[in-house]
């Protein structure tokens, strides 16, 4: 990176690498302003087994504005952190484990949720892309809307990913909000317009006893995944409680204290429902 006399170097997080002059200064008092995107990471995971195709270099997000009753990364919630880097050092890191990662593999990036950072993820995924890096995005889809400036930073996301993994929690909107606290139109209207333009998917939903396994949202759900033509695969995630020391630990009550997670039984039913085939 060049850095001439009077340059200034300002960190912009969230905002597209840009480099701008001012010609009208004399040469020796020009400024070269050079703004560099640093992504808010939670941690990161060097062999994902079960997030997306192959082995997969998981990056974790700060952020979200959803408050899922069982989420287990409730830590990841708040976006402050320390904890920046560049997508270079990111894809620095994920590429020494590049041989581990087969012909599916490549990087996947989770949260909290993602799309609250697209500004960096656009410059993550495109630079993957340049490296011949598979680029995979887990998302729950809260923050997609059709007005600007979102929607042609989404587009442009969208040319450098290969897959969005797309966690439908509910069908339902007023169900929806009582379990994330946010309604869903606008991320069915996301799965939508990811089918329209073509977009690889897989639909996950998250199975959780007496909460997200009504015959009735299952069926919904099946309905609403057959009217899409992207969808390479539906995932059944089964409700655990790993997660509850992270609420005790944030001093935050778990709101599904007594929950268990689903049977075999229960989970094959909801997978028949689905039409999920192993």
């Amino acid at each position: 990176m060049y850095m001439g006399p009077g340059s200034i170097v300002r960190l912009l997080f969230g905002k597209t690498i840009q480099r701008t002059t001012t010609p009208q200064l004399p040469a020796r008092q020009r400024m070269e302003i050079i703004t560099m995107i640093k992504g808010r990471i939670h941690s990161l995971e060097s062999f994902g087994a079960v997030d997306g195709p192959g082995i997969r270099y998981l990056i974790f997000l700060k952020g979200c504005n959803m408050r899922c009753q069982y989420c287990h990364n409730v830590d990841t919630w708040n976006p402050d952190t320390d904890n920046l880097m560049t997508a270079d050092e990111l894809l620095d890191k994920a590429e020494r484990f590049r041989s581990y990662w087969g012909k599916e593999g490549g990087i996947t990036v989770s949260g909290g949720e993602a799309l609250l950072q697209i500004d960096f993820l656009i410059d993550l995924f495109r630079k993957a892309h340049e490296r011949g890096i598979n680029t995979n995005l887990d998302t729950s889809g809260q923050p997609f809307t059709r007005e600007e400036p979102f929607f042609s930073k989404f587009n442009e996301l969208m040319k450098y990913t290969d897959l969005v993994m797309l966690d439908l929690k509910q069908t339902d909107t007023e169900k929806h909000k009582e379990l994330t606290g946010r309604t869903n139109e606008n991320i069915l209207d996301m799965a939508k317009y990811l089918s329209d333009i073509g977009k690889d998917m897989w639909i996950r939903r998250v199975l959780v006893p007496n909460l997200t396994n009504d015959d009735n949202e299952l069926n919904n759900l099946y309905s609403f995944i057959s009217s899409l033509k992207t969808v390479k695969k539906v995932e059944i995630l089964p409700y655990h409680t790993l997660g509850i020391f992270k609420w005790e630990n944030l001093g935050i009550k778990y709101p599904l204290e007594g929950y268990k997670p689903p049977t075999k039984e229960e989970v094959e039913k909801a997978e028949k429902i689905l039409h999920i085939e192993k």
